[in-house]
């Protein structure tokens, strides 16, 4: 009977596969097309007040607690429960942001705290920008992280994103769509990528990168006191090219505003032959991102197994 079953699923599923496809399509096509008409305050606050009320009764909320509870042993159980709404707010307030990504940025360098952006070291990436060597940012998936793409954008230090699309082709041609205006330079995780992404450091651009997730086969890394595995990808181009290393992060402030942050060079430990470590290199950088998630516990994005 289960191979019957199973037979039927896998003839079904061809025929079935392009209208579930376009479906999900529509649905977000249409999700952007209705929060676009909304003042983003109005609009992130919904969408905030919903994600909120409705996320926690979601299976995946339980991936929340556990990882909640592993983090932070001193939180009670009630403790935990506010902080899994906390976390469904800030990605309530993610997709209301998406859908209005185009007109978020309005950062004035000579009135730097007068509009919704503000930037903690302009400088830095003023200096980046110019000085003529490849560069390499990490960042995470805390409060609007999307912004870090459009503030290398904005500042015009030249370069890329590594992103990873959805499964969905649909939806992944429409948010590719959205986000050609915003972040030139967007590299698709592929094959392909990595000749891609040597190829811009090598002409002396920058490149930004989400290195948060578990990474199957990557070199083992400490966060929150327990062993996890880790994209190597970033410290192995560092090693390559020996460039810089920054950390560049997003912290949702009240008042649908935001605060762009860009650390100062990360220095990475080396190996006796002065070379780039790569496991230590990446422990660095989870220890940075440790800490930002720390401070903003909330606006990470629980929901993922970091820990496997």
């Amino acid at each position: 009977m289960k191979q019957k079953l199973r037979r039927w699923r896998n003839r079904l599923r061809p025929v079935f596969a392009p209208l579930v496809e376009a479906i999900v399509g529509g649905y977000v096509r249409f999700s952007i097309w209705w929060l676009r008409l909304w003042p983003l305050w109005l609009s992130s606050g919904g969408m905030a007040f919903w994600a909120r009320l409705l996320g926690p009764f979601f299976p995946v909320s339980k991936v929340a607690r556990r990882n909640l509870a592993a983090a932070f042993p001193d939180k009670n159980r009630a403790e935990i429960e506010a902080m899994v709404r906390g976390v469904w707010a800030n990605m309530g307030r993610l997709a209301a942001d998406f859908a209005q990504q185009d007109q978020l940025w309005d950062y004035d360098p000579a009135h730097p705290n007068a509009g919704r952006i503000e930037v903690k070291g302009a400088d830095i990436l003023e200096r980046l920008r110019d000085d003529g060597r490849p560069a390499l940012f990490f960042t995470a998936h805390t409060g609007n992280w999307e912004l870090c793409a459009v503030a290398g954008a904005k500042f015009q230090v030249p370069g890329g994103v590594l992103y990873r699309a959805p499964n969905n082709k649909k939806a992944a041609d429409l948010i590719e769509e959205m986000r050609a205006g915003n972040m030139p330079g967007l590299i698709r995780a592929s094959r392909k990528a990595g000749v891609m992404m040597a190829h811009m450091l090598a002409d002396g651009q920058h490149l930004g990168m989400l290195v948060d997730q578990y990474w199957t086969g990557g070199p083992q890394v400490t966060f929150f006191g327990r062993p996890c595995a880790t994209n190597p990808t970033l410290a192995r181009l560092a090693r390559q090219f020996d460039c810089p290393v920054h950390g560049m992060r997003v912290i949702r402030l009240p008042g649908a505003r935001f605060r762009v942050e860009i650390t100062e060079e990360v220095v990475l430990p080396r190996d006796g032959e002065g070379q780039i470590d790569v496991q230590g290199a990446m422990q660095a950088v989870t220890s940075v991102i440790e800490g930002w998630v720390r401070e903003y516990p909330e606006q990470w994005l629980w929901l993922h197994r970091r820990w496997r």
